[in-house]
């Protein structure tokens, strides 16, 4: 019994030792991440533990923090910036790190466009009716500005909610005006009977 209680004591020592030395290379890795011309924080910059892929992003304020190793390879990055990166010193005898990293702004150069407009706008009317629109395109614009096409896509075309909501405060304007009462028929209308007319000289009524 001596002897089993000897060796857990052992084993116990041993691991705690272990840990002990595992735990004195660990540091609380913190910092402030901002730009090299106006100390501006930079939001939203990663922050990641080299050969590893383990890491976070920095808050609002440039602010961040996490558990390393010391004499890990730290890599900031961020939008608009130059690639950083930060060793963490190995022989560091505090548990609690912090810095200050500063990033430069990455300028990407595109190409110039050059854009030439016409002299004047005589040129541009000139060049504009000099066109040479194809066939089958122009007799489609002229197919499409028909009276009787417009009429029929007129015809179709539903209301939008807008023209509903007008409709029905009309209907329900007229509801009440004539509230109580008998609304006037239009047999007596005269503007009635003259749009009649019109519409029986045009033929709307024949049967196609």
């Amino acid at each position: 019994m001596g002897k089993l209680t000897c060796l857990i004591l052992l084993l116990s020592f041993f691991s705690s030792r272990t840990s002990a030395q595992q735990t004195d290379h660990l540091v609380q890795f913190s910092g402030v991440i901002m730009t090299s011309d106006s100390l501006r924080a930079i939001p939203f910059a990663n922050i990641i533990i080299k050969n590893v892929g383990r890491g976070t992003i920095s808050n609002y304020e440039g602010f961040f923090s996490f558990v390393a190793k010391k004499g890990d390879t730290i890599g900031f990055s961020a939008i608009g910036y130059k690639d950083k990166q930060y060793v963490i010193p190995p022989d560091l005898g505090v548990e609690k790190y912090s810095i200050i990293q500063l990033m430069t702004r990455d300028t990407v150069h595109l190409p110039e466009t050059v854009i030439y407009p016409w002299p004047t706008p005589e040129q541009f009317r000139e060049a504009f009716l000099s066109l040479n629109i194809p066939d089958d395109d122009l007799e489609r614009a002229k197919k499409n500005l028909e009276r009787e096409r417009l009429k029929a896509l007129g015809l179709a075309m539903k209301m939008d909610a807008n023209e509903n909501q007008d409709y029905y405060q009309r209907q329900q304007a007229a509801k009440f005006y004539y509230n109580g009462q008998y609304p006037p028929l239009n047999i007596f209308n005269p503007l009635a009977w003259a749009k009649f007319i019109e519409a029986w000289q045009n033929g709307d009524f024949k049967s196609e």
